[in-house]
């Protein structure tokens, strides 16, 4: 084979500035762009990342091009990447004067897979944190990942589709891209339940009703007895003090209204030897009044 059947060779710095340039174009384009910035040779460090990489990877069908999209990826290639529900869409530099634009699309997971992980899961998993954490025993990362039947998706639940003249089944710019994903995983988890088109709160969610219920079952009516026990001690006080307690507003009391009588008022809390000295020194004063009384008359 002659030397001109082959492509120019060009190196990883010029392949790097040529995307810069490219990049800047886009920006005053397109505005705001999410590029794939890798450090290190590890496209993936968290565990959603890897394990999307490696459910790549684990395909015969994506084997002899995975290889070159990693390369474009580590080379910053990748100049934007946005992940939404069931649909990834990507620009990568290649060769040619203007970046390409890759269109790949994640079926959901459907129904009754989600629901029988759901049920695998419960008990296992206990926050929301944990789960994008991958912090979660190694049972449930192995129903997570199990091939055909977890997480991540097949083969055959991937379609997509790139502007490059490449008649691959899958080019290196697509590959790119889907490794792309990958890193992002690390420090956005949250976007492959995105992808995948379930809610990533319902696991969750489950999880805690179900605990909720087993705690209510051990302990039947005790929850609605101190609800009640509550309402009847907010009563008792209302009827003890003559005051209206508010529901929805704790801290708006209203005073009973004034009594007609015109009898000294004695609080309640007053001691009882108090009360008796009182009463006694009222009985002398009338004792005295009667007596003056009766010494006026005789006169």
């Amino acid at each position: 084979m002659r030397y001109g059947d082959f492509p120019p060779y060009v190196s990883v710095a010029e392949r790097r500035a040529k995307a810069q340039r490219q990049a800047e174009k886009l920006k005053k384009k397109l505005g705001n762009l999410e590029p794939v910035v890798v450090v290190g040779r590890t496209p993936a460090k968290s565990w959603w990342g890897k394990s999307w990489n490696q459910n790549l990877e684990r395909y015969a069908d994506y084997s002899n091009r995975l290889p070159r999209g990693r390369s474009y990826l580590s080379n910053g290639m990748v100049l934007d990447l946005k992940i939404d529900k069931e649909m990834i869409k990507g620009i990568v530099a290649g060769s040619a004067s203007s970046p390409y634009q890759i269109n790949i699309r994640i079926q959901a997971i459907s129904d009754s897979v989600w629901k029988r992980l759901v049920e695998k899961a419960l008990g296992k998993v206990e926050t929301l944190q944990t789960l994008l954490e991958g912090k979660f025993p190694e049972a449930l990362k192995y129903l997570f990942f199990a091939k055909d039947a977890g997480l991540f998706p097949a083969p055959n639940e991937i379609k997509f589709d790139c502007s490059c003249p490449d008649w691959a089944s899958m080019c290196k710019h697509v590959a790119a891209v889907l490794y792309g994903v990958g890193a992002r995983l690390d420090t956005s988890p949250e976007l492959f339940f995105t992808l995948r088109g379930v809610n990533m709160d319902n696991l969750i969610g489950q999880v805690a009703r179900k605990e909720t219920e087993k705690l209510l079952s051990k302990q039947p009516g005790k929850s609605s007895r101190i609800i009640q026990s509550s309402v009847n001690r907010l009563s008792d006080i209302s009827s003890l003090f003559g005051v209206s307690l508010a529901a929805d507003a704790p801290d708006a009391i209203s005073a009973a209204p004034e009594a007609k009588s015109a009898a000294p008022v004695i609080p309640q809390n007053a001691p009882r030897k108090s009360l008796r000295k009182q009463k006694l020194q009222s009985q002398k004063k009338n004792r005295q009044k009667r007596h003056e009384k009766s010494f006026t008359d005789h006169l």
